[in-house]
């Protein structure tokens, strides 16, 4: 683990504008992750957005996104397609405070919409320019690559350091010694000004030493640690006692 440099911090907290929303009842207002948001003050290196399915994480992942200046489908901050308008308004009530500094580099990876940030790439690469856009993710066709190793090159080879990382479910892709190594190459870049954002399942992932957790449940957001998810609890009950775990999954 690097040591903590809060000067480097490129976005302090986020805050919803509630003065400016529509209605509660509405979609994304009435989710869980959005509902009872007001500020939520971020860590300077690894922030993790945890929590069940329909909580809102990649939402509001979306919308913090989007509000920093990336595609809502992913990529850097220079790419502009899109393939199906379908990210909710979230971010226009959404007010981003930054640091002074600002970031080099920059990259929103999704694991939904990476099929789409790879098309896009081989789409620019095809009219003339030198160096090719693909150059700086290895120099491989992304869709020549299963879909774990492509999400791994962009992660290895584009993400160069002094940066703001967004990544939404990026262990929908990897292998477990692949997250091993996605842990491992946070730590070299958070070391390098870096800062992280993430909305994650996995255990593994969410284990960077010291990292603030946010879980989002029906109750709202709350702090808490690795340990104490429900996402840690529950894999470590399954493999602690793995046939009682079973025995009552088949006989109920």
């Amino acid at each position: 683990m690097v040591k903590l440099n809060e000067s480097n911090q490129y976005i302090k907290k986020i805050k919803l504008l509630r003065d400016d929303i529509p209605s509660n009842a509405e979609y994304p207002f009435c989710l869980p992750a959005v509902e009872s948001l007001n500020e939520l003050p971020l860590h300077p290196q690894v922030t993790y957005f945890v929590g069940e399915n329909g909580m809102g994480k990649s939402t509001l992942i979306e919308a913090i996104a989007i509000s920093a200046g990336f595609n809502p489908e992913g990529g850097s901050f220079n790419f502009n397609f899109s393939t199906r308008d379908s990210h909710s308004e979230l971010e226009q009530h959404l007010r981003l405070i930054k640091g002074v500094q600002r970031p080099k580099d920059g990259f929103f990876l999704r694991a939904e919409t990476f099929y789409n940030v790879a098309t896009n790439i081989e789409e620019l690469d095809r009219e003339p320019r030198s160096p090719r856009i693909i150059d700086q993710f290895g120099g491989v066709s992304l869709h020549e690559q299963s879909h774990g190793e492509s999400f791994f090159a962009a992660f290895t080879h584009r993400f160069r350091g002094k940066g703001l990382y967004i990544m939404d479910e990026p262990e929908a892709a990897l292998s477990p010694l692949k997250q091993l190594s996605m842990l491992s190459r946070i730590n070299e870049l958070a070391g390098q000004s870096s800062q992280f954002i993430i909305a994650t399942h996995s255990p593994v992932i969410m284990a960077y030493p010291d990292a603030l957790l946010y879980e989002f449940t029906k109750e709202g957001v709350r702090k808490t640690t690795l340990e104490n998810t429900e996402h840690f609890t529950l894999m470590k009950q399954f493999f602690d006692d793995k046939e009682r775990m079973l025995f009552h999954l088949f006989n109920t």
